[in-house]
């Protein structure tokens, strides 16, 4: 640095402050480099150019002022008495236009490029391009900590009084500015208590910025330049209305502006209040000559803006004017002293998205400098740290800008954003008088897209009961397998003849249509005869699970007010007390077989009539019972056959649990197109090698699996080096899963394997959409995607207004079409409730069916899954009302309130976790007594794995539950702390050391239940794996069930070993290599080895 050469030193302005950290913590970001361009036509003098440059810069010292930081206690900036004009002159006469367009295309991104080094003598490069003899392009490049947009002008202002003063021969002196410094000197005598107090207040309850998380496109890349930058204007007629209806009712055009991105904000992100950074001025009405002053004085702060969908604009809009207004008087506030007194956490910005409105003085400026040229192009770039900026240019016709960080948009999120910003300007100038809600965001073509466009996927089929396309096929295929279990099979012929006999029968027992008869049966071919039979009959089955809780049981018999109970011999006492007709298939056989093998008329049975009533998750503690038609079924069988050629498959693999609706797909798959049946037996789903057996004996192509069981397959297939080349479809769904899976997934099937994603709902019969893709790799981190909607089912994401979102946007999952179930058997408030009129089809009492489900369109018309909007998970496949467990577990005496919420602290690891508070009458909560007392109410898979007892619940400030806020529960005291028993042997330690690391605790004691410590099925298989691999002992699955305790797991150890004595031995030598590192532990082995070989 030249100290002559140095006119003045101060201190950096809080905006400056900040822009230096931006511009030296992302150096190659562009951010705050300026640029602008004009296209010039006409009689130029280059030499009244130069010379009203090297005015200018020698008038306005904020030219001449470079940074510096280095070695200083604080950064400084230092104003030069003389710099070298920054002018360069380029002649590219002898090109011609195009390549001349080509070539400044290039250098404007050069010089964009190039950016600048804060420390040079001037932040300002002028480059004048001669094209043609009276064809130029002018560029003015600087950096935002010198200029702000308010300044540029000012600056402009004076070269074009300069220029023409010149031009004319003429001496002229610029008018003497305020200087930076009194600025600054300013600001540092303001009082910031009270600017405190009103920022305190402005952003209580603020945490986290408002998402931009809907818009974002990942895995992008910056190369070049990291901006993206496009805009659009106004027609002249919708501003002029715009500025009209604001002068009306005494608004600006900026609140109109800033209130319409407020709008898209809310719309985005589905919040009802947002906050966003906004410009201001900077320059204090207290500050003499503050408005000719040449700087930078802008200050960016954040704006929160509530809305009521309710309100209507224009008072609304009122209200965000004096919010603005009310801003003004703080505008001095340092934006880093701001965040540190909100509640968002250090690290974490307060907004992602600024508006910048751009009402300079520079019209003037521009026509006076015009009067001997003619300006053809004006074009500007100003990016700044933020992932979004929004530039408002106001004029004749308004125009807005948007810049993008590249890593984040892409060029088509960036246009979709603009179209609907307009489309949001236009409706608020052609209906001022609409609720914030009713104002359209979406353009025409867009909402033809999401609403028409990708639901057309009309297909015809025949109005038939389900079972009619079961006999079809018996015609076309009699002696070919219809169903396998174990060693039994049945051809189509015969299973259709023994579904007769028992249909036959049942009729006489009064069986017809609307009747539901409860099927209470274990996996055998006696499901599939059960299931035809009381369909031939006319009636409607219910599945009934033998293992679920008598008393679960007993409510779905009850309200289902089942007329007879189809069973097995052996079963009959394990399901409810049943005062009704009770069929069992094995004993009563004898009796059944008299009947007739014939088909049955289908007299009086139409397509409207019920199939089935199956029993999903209930919120207010009991389950409800899904009606689905028999058209429902026929739909869903022909939208799987033109998705999957069903046809072209040989043998289905049957694993879902009968009592859900996933059964009834793999069943009528596989019967309706000639294929086989292959029904699991259920412990194979937790053995994947006896799995995998099966699926090679029995030649299975197609199998539907839920994500755990399939990823349980993979892992098997890994290590045993198999795979699944022989499947041609492969379906996966019932719960979400994750890219990485997905790709996973893909080295282990056939080139001509089709991976599915399915998705569905009871309610919608069993699937909805599907998603396939055989060369894209997912993210490892993004779940897959449910893809598209079958045929005849159609697929809405709609607002709380029941207003379509746009793509990219989460919105709730609405569908309809010919899949939708009757409703709920007996609760006719929630089948209104769910079951809603479809005001998007023409079709006379079309519906939706609200699911509660969260997604959002990807550009590709595919679907996204998010997650619940309720109350409501999937877990391991099975579909979990929280609030049902919640309602059990509230009944238990010694519990005065509890929530229980889905956590996956971490990854792929989700389970139920419990909170309580204890009832203050009764002296302790036993933990254990809880989970027995829910364990005689709910299935297993609803159990929570763990609990956590709270004093109190948190609660928000509406006075809900905070489940945000609930702790993550200390794994080393969830249940069993006070019952804690150490292992007494090298046996029952390694045990505890296995079970402990697959269920992440720090400790087990050998008395404490497997399941009660969040253990399920799936997580069995892997202890059961680590047992057996541990201990060289071929240890069966089952044992663990029977055993779940460390104390008793270990008597089975030493009970199935091959040897006397070796378990115990094995054990020993564990013990003492623990801890051991690897060379000790390999040097210990080899010494044991050798002090055998010794003895012998």
């Amino acid at each position: 640095m030249n100290t002559a050469n140095i006119e003045n030193i101060y201190e950096l302005s809080p905006i400056q402050q900040g822009i230096l950290f931006h511009s030296l913590y992302e150096s190659e970001s562009g951010a705050y480099f300026v640029q602008l361009s004009y296209g010039l036509r006409g009689m130029l003098n280059i030499t009244a150019f130069e010379r009203a440059w090297e005015r200018v810069v020698a008038h306005h010292s904020p030219l001449r002022t470079s940074f510096h930081w280095e070695g200083l206690d604080k950064p400084l900036q230092v104003v030069n008495k003389k710099v070298q004009l920054p002018l360069k002159q380029l002649d590219w006469r002898g090109i011609n236009s195009e390549e001349q367009q080509e070539k400044f295309q290039a250098f404007l991104l050069s010089d964009r490029l190039q950016g600048f080094n804060l420390s040079d003598e001037s932040l300002l490069r002028l480059t004048l391009i001669r094209l043609g003899d009276h064809h130029y392009h002018f560029v003015w490049s600087s950096h935002h900590i010198i200029l702000d947009g308010w300044s540029g002008a000012l600056v402009f202002k004076d070269f074009a009084l300069l220029y023409e003063a010149f031009c004319r021969g003429e001496e002229i002196s610029l008018q003497s500015n305020g200087r930076l410094s009194d600025y600054i000197a300013w600001l540092q005598q303001q009082d910031l208590s009270q600017a405190e107090a009103f920022w305190r207040q402005t952003l209580q309850g603020v945490t986290a910025p408002t998402s931009l998380t809907n818009l974002e496109v990942h895995s992008l890349s910056a190369q070049g330049e990291k901006h993206i930058e496009q805009g659009f204007k106004l027609s002249p007629a919708t501003t002029t209305a715009l500025k009209a209806w604001a002068k009306q009712h005494q608004l600006t055009l900026n609140t109109i502006v800033q209130g319409a991105w407020a709008l898209l904000l809310s719309r985005y992100s589905g919040e009802n209040e947002v906050v966003y950074g906004v410009t201001v001025s900077g320059r204090p009405v207290d500050l003499p000559a503050a408005e000719s002053m040449v700087g930078i004085f802008i200050n960016t702060l954040p704006l929160r803006v509530k809305l009521d969908a309710e309100m209507l604009l224009l008072p609304w809009l009122r209200q965000l004017q004096r919010q603005l207004l009310e801003l003004r008087q703080y505008e001095y506030t340092p934006l880093v002293e701001i965040q540190g007194w909100s509640e968002i956490p250090r690290g974490l910005p307060l907004f992602e998205s600024i508006v910048v409105f751009e009402n300079y003085p520079v019209d003037q400026a521009l026509s006076d400098w015009r009067k001997n040229l003619e300006i053809e192009t004006i074009s500007a770039v100003d990016y700044t740290s933020y992932p979004l900026t929004i530039s408002v240019i106001p004029g004749s016709e308004l125009e807005i800008r948007i810049a993008g960080d590249r890593t984040r948009f892409d060029t088509v999120t960036i246009t979709r954003i603009l179209s609907h910003f307009q489309t949001l300007l236009e409706g608020m100038a052609a209906n001022p008088e609409q609720c914030l809600h009713e104002l359209p965001i979406l353009t025409a073509s867009e909402k033809h897209q999401l609403l028409v466009e990708w639901n057309q996927n009309q297909l015809d089929f025949p109005q038939q009961c389900i079972h009619q396309l079961f006999e079809a096929q018996v015609e076309k295929t009699p002696d070919a397998v219809a169903v396998v279990f174990a060693q039994q099979s049945l051809t189509y012929q015969q299973l259709n003849q023994r579904a007769n006999q028992l249909a036959h029968y049942l009729q006489k027992l009064g069986v017809g249509a609307e009747v539901l008869v409860g099927i209470g049966v274990e996996r055998s071919l006696d499901i599939a005869i059960a299931v035809l039979g009381v369909l031939k009959a006319g009636g409607a089955y219910v599945p009934l699970d033998p293992d679920q809780p008598a008393q679960r049981l007993t409510y779905m018999v009850q309200d289902a007010d089942c007329q007879i109970l189809i069973t097995q011999k052996h079963l009959v006492d394990a399901l409810p007390a049943y005062q009704g007709q009770v069929v069992c298939l094995d004993a009563d056989w004898a009796l059944i077989s008299q009947e007739s093998e014939l088909n049955l008329p289908n007299n009086t049975l139409t397509p409207e009539n019920l199939a089935y009533l199956i029993y999903t998750s209930g919120s207010t503690g009991q389950a409800k019972g899904v009606m689905v038609q028999h058209n429902s079924l026929v739909n869903a069988y022909y939208g799987w056959e033109q998705a999957y050629q069903l046809r072209s498959l040989n043998s289905h693999l049957q694993m879902a649990n009968f009592s859900f609706d996933v059964f009834a797909g793999d069943f009528i798959r596989a019967l309706c197109s000639g294929a086989k049946l292959v029904i699991c037996p259920r412990d194979f789903l937790l053995e994947p090698e006896k799995l995998y057996a099966l699926m090679r004996q029995q030649k299975v192509d197609c199998a539907e699996f839920v994500p755990v069981v399939l990823n349980n397959l993979i892992q098997y297939l890994e290590k045993s080096q198999q795979n699944l080349d022989f499947m041609q479809l492969l379906i996966c769904g019932s719960d979400s899963w994750y890219g990485a899976e997905y790709n996973k997934i893909q080295s282990f099937i056939g080139k001509k394997t089709r991976l599915i994603n399915s998705f569905g709902l009871t309610e919608t019969t069993i699937d909805s959409s599907y998603y396939e893709s055989s060369s894209q790799e997912l993210s490892t981190e993004q779940l897959v995607p449910i893809g598209r909607p079958f045929a005849n089912s159609q697929i809405y994401i709609l607002d709380s207004y029941l207003q379509p979102v746009p793509i990219g946007v989460c919105g709730e999952l609405y569908i309809g079409g010919a899949g939708l179930a009757r409703g709920y058997h007996n609760r006719p408030e929630l089948t209104a409730e769910k079951f809603i009129p479809n005001k998007f089809s023409n079709q006379p009492g079309a519906r939706l069916y609200k699911t509660g489900d969260l997604a959002r369109y990807l550009p590709d018309g595919n679907i996204a899954f998010v997650g619940r909007a309720d109350n409501q998970v999937k877990i391991r496949g099975f579909r979990i009302e929280l609030g049902e467990i919640e309602a059990v577990l509230s009944q238990h005496p010694a519990v005065a309130k509890a929530v229980v919420i889905a956590r996956e602290d971490e990854p792929k690891n989700k389970r139920l976790v419990g909170y309580v508070v204890q009832n203050p009458s009764f002296p302790s909560l036993d933990i254990t007594q809880i989970c027995d007392f829910l364990k005689q109410k709910l299935p297993q898979y609803m159990i929570p794995s763990a609990f956590v007892i709270l004093p109190q619940l948190p609660l928000l400030p509406n006075g809900k539950v905070d489940r945000r806020t609930l702790p993550k529960p200390d794994t080393n005291i969830i249940t069993f702390q006070d019952s804690f028993v150490p292992p007494r042997n090298a046996i029952e330690e390694v045990l505890a050391g296995i079970w402990a690391n697959i269920l992440r605790f720090e400790r087990v004691g050998i008395h404490d239940n497997f399941f009660d410590l969040g253990g399920h099925s799936l997580l069995a298989t892997q202890v059961i794996s680590r047992i057996r691999e541990t201990f060289k002992l071929d240890l069966p699955l089952r044992c663990l069930f029977e055993s779940p305790t460390v104390a008793e797991l270990s008597q089975k150890l030493i009970a199935y070993e091959a040897k006397p004595g070796m378990t115990a031995k094995i054990a020993q030598i564990l013990k003492q290599l623990e801890g051991m590192s690897n060379e000790e532990a390999k040097q210990a082995l080899e010494n044991r080895k050798a002090a055998k070989q010794v003895r012998v």
